[in-house]
Order: structure tokens, then sequence, then C-alpha cells
């Protein structure tokens, strides 16, 4: 097929998105928690969108909504995700989802969509692309709780109307690789005045918990010299890792501690004990050795101080490549629809793409998010960007099935 006789309708696109942020719609945003009822509803509309493609749409047991194109012969995977981070952005995941059907009802063949579960980790960490790759056990599941709730992710599957139903699972050699769109969620392409991003890499996140140890007591009466104030270790740490790590960082390493909790939280009442999370960010394992020894050494220094400081290393991730030829297929694409318009950039946020990686060629396609910002209900993209993304990812994709 020449890209000549491919066309999305823009018009088509842009209303499917808008009903799709009408589920769970929260001021310009969306709150649509995985499992809760704006979630399943927009997953049985999502199928409904995926039949009237010619996909044939079935939502598993973990609540990834499949839909597979006729025939059996080489076809491409595209997706993403549709829950949302609470009280956030209308694109973040949704976009890749429209995009895919899209693209589907533009090629007519050759094309497989997906829509996971739960990427956001309301639960787990991708549940749904990595049950679908074949690395989600059943104990994990049994295991599994709402981080914000602490609802057993069992219940919330049997809540839903999922309980029973089983997990599809990657079918080998059905696919030559999988594509995936996504909003940017930073500035880059803002900033540099470009429309499209051809993503790289998928940077690794390690994520950590520290724990801090003093001695709890009362505000009044305690004197400053003999106070052992577990909350005051913590913030003279997270102001240190600020000041030291530049040193040992990246070009584009980011660091974030995203949660700190005191005990017991009174404010008549020095902290005995405090907690943060932290997390790590970068593309290069050895950038991450470097960082993640530096923390050491800062939890080391403080620990010489009246409290004492443990780190717990949680998870650690491992950087994804992306595949070369569509890498290349996206490019040619975009300098033919958008001349000058694109680049070539890492992804500093992880998604679906990373886990599918590691069974096929996955590759991704960045559209500008507007004043870098997601994760918020504010998040936005220009109407003109969401279609040119739209239009290069189909490009992209009938030139990667004439390859095959």
């Amino acid at each position: 097929m020449s890209l000549s006789n491919i066309s999305i309708d823009g018009p088509r696109l842009l209303a499917d998105l808008h009903r799709l942020r009408q589920f769970g719609i929260h001021k310009t945003g969306v709150h649509r928690p995985t499992y809760s009822e704006p979630d399943m509803q927009s997953r049985n509309w999502i199928a409904d969108r995926m039949r009237e493609a010619g996909l044939t749409p079935v939502i598993d047991g973990i609540g990834n909504v499949i839909g597979r194109g006729p025939g059996d012969g080489p076809r491409f995977l595209l997706g993403s995700h549709s829950e949302t981070q609470n009280h956030a952005g209308w694109l973040d995941g949704a976009l890749g989802v429209m995009y895919a059907i899209e693209v589907a009802r533009a090629l007519g063949h050759g094309v497989d969509v997906a829509c996971w579960a739960d990427e956001e980790g309301h639960y787990a960490a991708f549940p749904g692309s990595r049950s679908f790759i074949g690395e989600l056990p059943d104990t994990e599941i049994a295991a599994a709780r709402n981080r914000y709730d602490g609802t057993p992710l069992p219940d919330a599957l049997a809540a839903a109307g999922l309980a029973g139903k089983p997990r599809a699972r990657v079918e080998p050699g059905r696919y030559r690789g999988y594509l995936e769109a996504h909003i940017e969620q930073g500035d880059d392409l803002e900033r540099r005045g470009l429309r499209l991003g051809i993503v790289t890499s998928i940077v690794a996140i390690w994520q950590f918990r520290l724990t801090f140890t003093g001695i709890q007591n009362h505000a009044g009466t305690t004197r400053m010299a003999i106070r052992k104030d577990a909350g005051l270790a913590l913030a003279k740490l997270v102001v240190e890792i600020d000041r030291r790590f530049p040193a040992v960082a990246g070009p584009r390493s980011v660091w974030t501690t995203g949660r700190i909790t005191l005990d017991p939280g009174a404010a008549s009442i020095i902290p005995g004990g405090a907690e943060m999370l932290f997390q790590l960010r970068d593309s290069d394992p050895a950038v991450l050795e470097r960082m993640q020894a530096e923390l050491a050494a800062i939890v080391a220094d403080s620990n010489r101080g009246p409290c004492e400081v443990t780190l717990h290393a949680m998870s650690r991730g491992v950087p994804k490549l992306m595949d070369e030829a569509i890498q290349n297929a996206l490019a040619q694409a975009a300098e033919r629809i958008a001349p000058g318009q694109s680049q070539h950039m890492p992804s500093g946020a992880g998604h679906d793409a990373q886990l599918l990686a590691k069974v096929m060629p996955a590759g991704m396609l960045f559209v500008p998010s507007i004043g870098g910002i997601s994760h918020h209900w504010s998040e936005d993209t220009a109407e003109a960007d969401i279609v040119l993304g739209c239009q290069v990812m189909a490009a992209a994709v009938a030139d990667l099935l004439a390859a095959t």
C-alpha cells in the first residue's frame, strides 16, 4: 500500500478521544482509576470501537482489551492504556489506544489493537502487558493491593466482572512488532518547536524506600540539643541529595522524592519515625549505578547524625532500546509528512512498550505536551499535533507491513 493511499480521519479521531474523555471526566481531565466503574465502561466502549473497525475484541481476565484483525498473516500490534492517574489528564494512554483503532480503520488489514490494563500501577507494575507476555503469575495477582485504599486485586477483578475470565497471551510468531503512541509528558518537543518524537529508548526506573528512626518526644519540652527528630533527618537528607546528585547524574537523569510520611505526624510530637519513597530514572545503567552509590554515601553520612537511616532497594528496572527498523520507519514517515518537525529522543517515563520489547521489536512515537504538563487534569496537546501524529503512525505501519 502506498503512502498516498493512506489517510486517517482526523475529525473522527478527535471525536473518539473527546468521547473517551467523558468516562470519568474531571475538570478538563479525567479521573478513571483501574477497574473503577468509569474504567470498565470505557473498556466496553473501546471494545465497541474495535468491533466497528473490523476487529474482534475480547476483554480478558486482567482487563486487557485485545482486538484481533481478520486473517493470520504478518501483522503489527498497536496500543496503549486507557485508565488514568487520579484526577489527571485525558490523553495519557488514551491517545495511543485511539491512534491504534484509527490506524486499523485506515489500513484495513495487518493490525491488532491492545488496550492494556493498569499501566498507571494502581495495583501492580504493568500487570496488563506483563500478563500478555506471560510475566504475571497468579500468586502476584493474589497478593496485589490497591496502593490507595488497599483493595485486593482479586476483589477488584471480581467487582469489575473479570473473575474467572482467561488472560490473553501473545501468540508466538503473530506479530512483526509493537508500536505505541503517547504524549511526551515533558517539554522537550515544545521547547525545540518540534511536533514529533521518535523514541530511541525507555529509561529504567530504580525505586527505594528510606526509613529514619529517631525518638518520639514532646515538642514543647524537649530541648533542641537532645532531640532525635526523624523528620528533620529526612529533610536534611533530601536537601543533600539535590546538592550532590548533579555531579554524578547524566544529562537526562531525574530523581524524585515521591512520598514522605512522619510518625506519628502530629503537630506537638517530635517524629520518632519517618519514611520516604525515592526514585531514579536514566537510560544508562552506569549512570544509575553511580547515582545509587552516591545515595548510599549520603545515607552513610546521615547515619553519623542522631537518627538511624536505612536504605531499602525496592526495584531496579532495565532500560529498553526501541527497534531500529521501527524507528527508521517512523522517522521516514515523519520527514515525508512534516519535514524538519521531528527528532529522536529517549522516553523519561515508563510505558507498556518496554514490556512488549521483551518479546518483539517495539517502537514509540511522541507528540508534544502543552507546557510539558502530564499527570494533571490540565494536560493537553494541540489538535493539529494529535492528528499529525496519527497520520505519521499510519504511514509508518503501512511501510513496515509492505516490507514484511
